[in-house]
């Protein structure tokens, strides 16, 4: 069989949809972002008359939109998916218009899958094709496994052959996505090697390569602050062009973008919300982000910084968690002691020196600050 023969046989055998449709009637949870903002993404397709790169299905500008929100010529608003430096997503929108793959790097929290699944998304229309990075990622997820039934009836083909997600962007012009690219072995790290440099998979059972079409690509994500974590080959690392995501910097954007995620992930779990819980969240921030920077936002007192990252996604996890206690226990308003629990539990990793550290916070820091008494009984008591 030709190498010609190959690519066509693996984009029919992967043009099927295997995203497992729901029952008649069921909801889903939590749709994939091309499922969730389909009309954004239709009304963004209809207005944008810049030049696409060949296999997007948007040009870069509509793309970097797509993301940072906007106004489209005929009123249609596009909600901002990330909040952040508009350069950064320039430069990674960019990068995925060239032969680099891209690698989104930061701390937890920092909205590197979230933005991933968006871009692919935007670029390609679907964000399904995703390998998940761990510690027991074997090669095979990466480059392609076989159907071990087929494949000891008939011997090695192409029809015993399962491709993996990257190969199956490969054949069709897509967008890859590798998520905690560092929690995988190097070893099968580094069999993205080939596929970034040389654009094509080599299958040496059949004797075939299978060749990337235009339009693919790959997106990965990586931090460097979870134990366990495999370091880049340097040879992998220049197949990368890195964007660092950084926490948000400013005070406002991060409130801001928690109550956004959190009005989102209520309203899919059917839980109350509104503008009378900006306060808590207010506080819920305010409060990681000293214990995070180690020194109070008046820069007046120093403080001991726990053993977890207190990430923007923490507080947005909090938030949540005190939402449906409200509801389920409370009168559906958002307050001090439906949050000081979740707090407590994202603070204190370490039982012994995390627990000192908030003790400390919570007496130095929360007893004294104006307004705050009822945050404060409501940490002493979950911390009781």
């Amino acid at each position: 069989m030709t190498v010609t023969q190959t690519q066509s046989d693996a984009q029919t055998d992967t043009q099927t949809d295997t995203r497992t449709e729901p029952q008649t009637g069921a909801e889903i949870l939590r749709p994939h972002a091309e499922d969730a903002f389909a009309d954004e993404l239709t009304a963004l397709a209809a207005a944008d008359d810049r030049p696409r790169p060949a296999g997007w299905r948007l040009s870069p500008w509509a793309v970097a939109t797509y993301l940072l929100g906007g106004t489209l010529p005929g009123g249609t608003l596009i909600t901002p998916k990330y909040v952040g430096p508009r350069r950064i997503v320039e430069v990674a929108v960019t990068t995925l218009a060239t032969d680099r793959a891209l690698l989104l790097l930061g701390v937890p929290g920092t909205a590197k899958t979230w933005v991933s699944e968006h871009l692919a998304a935007a670029v390609s229309g679907d964000s399904t094709l995703l390998v998940q990075g761990t510690a027991g990622t074997p090669e095979e997820a990466i480059r392609y496994g076989w159907n071990y039934a087929r494949l000891l009836a008939e011997g090695p083909s192409r029809a015993a052959l399962v491709p993996s997600p990257v190969l199956r962007a490969m054949a069709e012009g897509m967008t890859a996505r590798v998520e905690e690219l560092t929690r995988i072995p190097a070893d099968v790290q580094d069999s993205l090697i080939t596929i970034l440099s040389e654009k094509t998979l080599p299958v040496p059972e059949l004797g075939q390569e299978v060749r990337a079409v235009r339009g693919f690509n790959l997106i990965a994500t990586a931090n460097d602050r979870d134990r366990g974590v495999n370091e880049l080959s340097s040879a992998l690392r220049r197949r990368f062009n890195t964007v660092v995501l950084p926490l948000p910097a400013d005070p406002e954007a991060e409130v801001g973008i928690v109550a956004r995620r959190v009005d989102q992930l209520g309203r899919s779990l059917g839980l109350p919300g509104g503008p009378e819980g900006i306060d808590e969240i207010r506080r819920v921030v305010t409060v990681f982000r000293e214990l995070r920077a180690g020194v109070t936002a008046d820069g007046r007192t120093r403080l001991k910084s726990p053993s977890g990252t207190l990430s923007t996604a923490e507080a947005i996890s909090v938030v949540t968690n005190g939402l449906a206690l409200a509801a389920h226990f409370g009168d559906g308003v958002l307050r001090p002691g439906d949050l000081a629990a979740g707090i407590l539990g994202a603070v204190v990793r370490d039982p012994a020196a995390d627990r000192v550290i908030w003790r400390e916070y919570v007496e130095t820091v929360v007893r004294e600050r104006d307004g705050w008494q009822d945050f404060y009984r409501a940490c002493r008591e979950a911390g009781a």
